[in-house]
């Protein structure tokens, strides 16, 4: 997709800001250029874990997900396919319906009020908190594959008491078969965005009955190096697929 194409513009993002905020759905890549090019890619064998649709913006506003997925499933049944989403096109039946041969899909959910919601993830018009919870309970409800929930945490925004009763709510609500708790790892799209305590995240990991994990690839800078997060230096330290942080 173009750089950056989304129907969020969230104060986290290390793709910067969005510059197309839309939430109109299109087909902003030829779907065959899409298929073509897997094609040529599959047909070596990878060792893959995943096929994934993320790229830089939100991967549902394509209008040929659904077939590209399917191309994937028919033709290479035995790679998984996952899905990354911000969960804001989730209440459209046709986009839930696009995801239903995917394997693994991860929608977000950073905030359930609306005050928190609108300050993070700063939506195009249209888009509420209380829609894109109600898109995921209800894909959560259809959906017979994997469902990865992912909160990233914004310190001072999304880990007051309140902010944190309201996701415990809605994790309850939706069931996921995991909860992801994510942090700042890279630099956001707003420089004063910092990551949280990693004492904080085991705490919230621990109410939403998720897990502190961030699946950056081994071997970044950001991945090795201590961060400031304004209450002393942590260093993260590799463990499996995550990055899990502890006090340098």
């Amino acid at each position: 997709m173009p750089q950056k194409t989304c129907a969020y513009d969230c104060i986290y993002c290390e793709c910067g800001r969005t510059l197309n905020l839309t939430c109109e759905r299109r087909e902003y890549v030829p779907a065959d250029q899409v298929i073509a090019e897997l094609d040529d890619f599959l047909a070596t064998a990878p060792d893959l874990d995943y096929v994934t649709f993320a790229g830089s913006g939100e991967p549902t506003l394509h209008t040929g997900i659904e077939r590209i997925i399917a191309f994937i499933k028919d033709n290479y049944p035995h790679y998984q396919v996952a899905v990354l989403t911000g969960s804001m096109l989730l209440p459209d039946p046709e986009v839930r319906a696009a995801l239903m041969r995917a394997d693994l899909v991860v929608p977000s959910l950073d905030a359930v009020s609306k005050e928190v919601f609108e300050e993070i993830n700063r939506p195009c018009p249209g888009i509420t908190a209380e829609r894109v919870l109600a898109g995921i309970t209800a894909f959560a409800r259809e959906f017979t594959g994997q469902i990865w929930l992912e909160v990233f945490i914004v310190p001072g925004l999304n880990d007051t008491p309140e902010e944190l009763r309201l996701l415990k709510d809605a994790v309850a609500a939706i069931n996921p078969d995991r909860v992801q708790i994510n942090t700042l790892d890279r630099p956001g799209t707003e420089i004063w965005v910092r990551p949280a305590n990693p004492g904080k995240l085991e705490q919230i990991a621990s109410m939403l009955g998720g897990e502190v994990i961030d699946a950056a690839s081994p071997g970044r800078a950001s991945s090795r190096d201590a961060i400031d997060t304004g209450e002393g230096l942590v260093e993260p330290v590799r463990e499996g697929k995550g990055t899990f942080y502890r006090a340098a």
